[in-house]
């Protein structure tokens, strides 16, 4: 079998080389080794939704880091935008972190505050003091009273937590996370941190250094530290053929199925597949998905409310905008009969929802062949990765997906 190079933050299916140092979860990624394996591997640690918590002998290790002094400024609701103040080098320092989770660039960032934010806004920019140079951004926003997730407590979380931004992270430069974290600890316990009880850091992907640094400074600084996984996100490392993908990546049973499926409903009909483009009518192209997205299931009916079709609109047109949207229809004899909402980033394409006509096309299976197609359409453009982000539903395993786990820090006085 050919070997694969994986890109930057998932582990080679290959050649895979476990470490353990730190209790870093490191993933080999093997063919056919499907959510019983890859939770079997991760049982070494935890089960799912199980705290890391440390022997009652434990001793924390205190990470070290470069000594130099970071300057730290700060974005309340009393002053400057760090929005508008860090503009021109946000999405450089996002794609300098380790992670480079797509939902902390600035425009969805922006997007999510602005229809979906509470409280109020608090961001830190950490610059070197002896050149100036932005090597850390940490945009929170602060929850109290009945909007607290904690009792009421004085919360401060990740812009973009919880709902509808699946990976989230600190943006920091590699190589400069323990001294960004120390200043972050720093600055939560001066005088231009707002009052608060809990530090809530929800959907870090499995390659963030923020579950697995961050815990043990706190620690080290005698806080109180949860560390715990809330989710997983499954995902595909992509081959350079369709062929290659579904006979190495995809079980017997289940590439029969895929390909049994496409072959039915292009005998039944005439397929045709349209990724949204600047010739189309954007609005109506949204509003088709979200009529096929409420129409797919009850709960996906309730999650799209009027606050949320608002919030589709605008974020897929800033998205679309900037370049990133992926909007893709399925059509069976000219009608509209599947579609899937995803962004395409940095050669990842991640799959965010999905709908289709289950009035019309149900028996054709038109959900199955849109991900079948979309998946190929992904590989002919040259994506790395198909990630179908947060969840653990059992069709993402039956096209190949390997499960990576989401953490979460909860830091409290």
């Amino acid at each position: 079998m050919r070997k694969l190079k994986s890109p930057v933050g998932y582990p080679d299916r290959a050649n895979p080389e476990p470490n353990n140092t730190n209790r870093i979860l490191t993933i080999p990624l093997r063919p056919r080794c499907y959510n019983a394996c890859v939770m079997a591997l991760l049982s070494a640690y935890r089960t799912p939704q199980q705290e890391l918590i440390p022997d009652e002998d434990h001793v924390p290790v205190c990470p070290q880091g470069p000594e130099v002094p970071l300057r730290v400024t700060t974005y309340g609701p009393d002053s400057a935008d760090g929005f508008v103040e860090l503009a021109a080098e946000w999405d450089a320092l996002v794609d300098a972190t380790s992670s480079q989770p797509f939902f902390m660039r600035l425009d969805w960032q922006i997007v999510w505050w602005d229809n979906l934010g509470l409280g109020e806004k608090w961001i830190t920019a950490y610059h070197r003091a002896d050149t100036g140079e932005l090597v850390g951004i940490l945009p929170l926003y602060l929850l109290s009273g009945v909007d607290s997730h904690h009792d009421g407590k004085n919360q401060l979380s990740i812009i973009g937590c919880i709902e509808v931004s699946d990976y989230l992270d600190v943006i920091v430069a590699r190589g400069w996370e323990v001294p960004v974290y120390r200043a972050f600890l720093a600055w939560l316990d001066g005088e231009d941190a707002p009052p608060w009880d809990v530090v809530d850091l929800c959907n870090l992907p499995h390659n963030s250094s923020t579950y697995q640094v961050l815990p043990q400074i706190a620690r080290c600084q005698r806080m109180a530290v949860r560390v715990f996984q809330e989710d997983v996100a499954p995902a595909v490392i992509l081959p350079a053929t369709y062929e290659s993908y579904l006979q190495d990546q995809v079980d017997k049973k289940q590439r029969h199925e895929i390909r049994r499926k496409q072959r039915r409903i292009e005998r039944a009909a005439h397929v045709g597949l349209y990724v949204v483009g600047p010739e189309h009518d954007l609005d109506q192209e949204i509003q088709d998905f979200i009529r096929l997205q409420r129409a797919s299931r009850p709960d996906k009916n309730e999650f799209m409310n009027e606050e949320m079709q608002i919030f589709f609109r605008r974020m897929g047109r800033r998205m679309f905008e900037a370049g990133w949207l992926s909007l893709l229809f399925l059509t069976l004899d000219g009608r509209k009969a599947a579609a899937l909402f995803s962004f395409t980033h940095d050669r990842r394409y991640l799959l965010y929802n999905s709908g289709y006509d289950p009035e019309i096309y149900a028996h054709l299976s038109p959900g199955w062949a849109i991900l079948a197609y979309a998946v190929q359409y992904a590989i002919v453009t040259g994506h790395q990765v198909f990630d179908f982000m947060q969840g653990d539903e059992e069709y993402k395993s039956r096209f190949g997906a390997l499960d990576y786990p989401v953490m979460r820090v909860i830091l409290s006085r």
